[in-house]
């Protein structure tokens, strides 16, 4: 019976230390920096621009939702966590719903995007 207790503690360590590996490769995925060139920056690719306004390819939309979701994990330079977590939870469900063709999405897509605000709150 201890063995078995001790096994178990073994393997929720090694499944729990995965866990947070797991969670820090996906922070590491794309800076901040490399979301805002690649999605929203005017004159850039603006990949957000184009899923909202209907014209981007499914791998497009996907591309979108990988970036938004390595931009939710990242740390705030600056403000509370609560606000980037609304601000980009919000940028995450209007992509992922694009992503799944619902209807109204892009223009979800486009009321989440709300650069000033985010900025005002949260740029370094």
């Amino acid at each position: 019976m201890k063995n078995l207790i001790a096994w178990s503690a073994a393997l929720a360590f090694v499944c729990s230390t995965a866990f947070v590996l797991s969670a820090h490769a996906q922070e590491a995925k794309f800076k901040i920096k490399e979301v805002m060139a690649k999605c929203m920056k005017p004159g850039g690719p603006e990949l957000c621009k184009k899923v909202a306004g209907g014209g981007a390819t499914a791998e497009e939309k996907k591309e979108l939702v990988e970036m938004f979701t390595a931009l939710a994990a990242n740390k705030p330079p600056k403000g509370e966590e609560a606000s980037w977590k609304e601000f980009t939870g919000a940028l995450l469900s209007a992509a992922k719903e694009a992503h799944e063709g619902k209807d109204g999405a892009g223009d979800k897509l486009k009321k989440a995007a709300n650069c000033a605000g985010c900025h005002k709150a949260h740029r370094g």
